[in-house]
């Protein structure tokens, strides 16, 4: 007896392997957002880093003192009492601390958990910015996270 066409059978084993290949699909796609997101968060950290080190090279004055690399370790918290702006005058000290403050203000608004520190060995001075990448709600720590940008500058 000669039968047409598909049975019930073939028809649930092709939707199987149907629905195998959208969740493969799906879980692509799932992945591929992750890394973007995570390329986005380094790429916002990389400029952080650079920002603080256009920082330290307009306030000469303030690399004299350890004014950036123990001052700016911190996190922001609240304003300094003098914004740097055009009501106040600023001084290598206020300056550095207005700095420090915006900057780790954006590091936190711009990263999940996001925080930067400077610190000086010599007279190269190393910028890190770290962050939650794999957002379990704690910043990652360095060397070898991907939630962490390392850059170093001698000004």
């Amino acid at each position: 007896m000669k039968t047409n066409g598909f049975t019930l059978l073939e028809v649930l084993i092709a939707l199987v392997i149907f629905s195998f290949g959208l969740l493969a699909l799906a879980a692509l796609m799932a992945k591929g957002l992750q890394y973007n997101t995570s390329a986005l968060h380094r790429s916002y950290a990389s400029t952080q880093a650079y920002d603080i080190a256009d920082r330290m090279r307009a306030n000469r004055l303030g690399l004299e003192s350890p004014y950036y690399y123990s001052d700016i370790n911190p996190p922001a918290g609240d304003p300094p009492s003098c914004l740097c702006d055009k009501d106040c005058s600023c001084d290598k000290e206020a300056m550095a601390t207005f700095d420090a403050w915006q900057w780790n203000s954006y590091n936190e608004s711009l990263l999940p958990s996001g925080s930067g520190s400077v610190s000086k060995t010599g007279d190269t001075y190393t910028i890190t910015v770290t962050w939650d990448d794999d957002r379990d709600g704690v910043a990652d720590t360095c060397p070898g996270q991907p939630g962490c940008f390392v850059f170093q500058l001698q000004p």
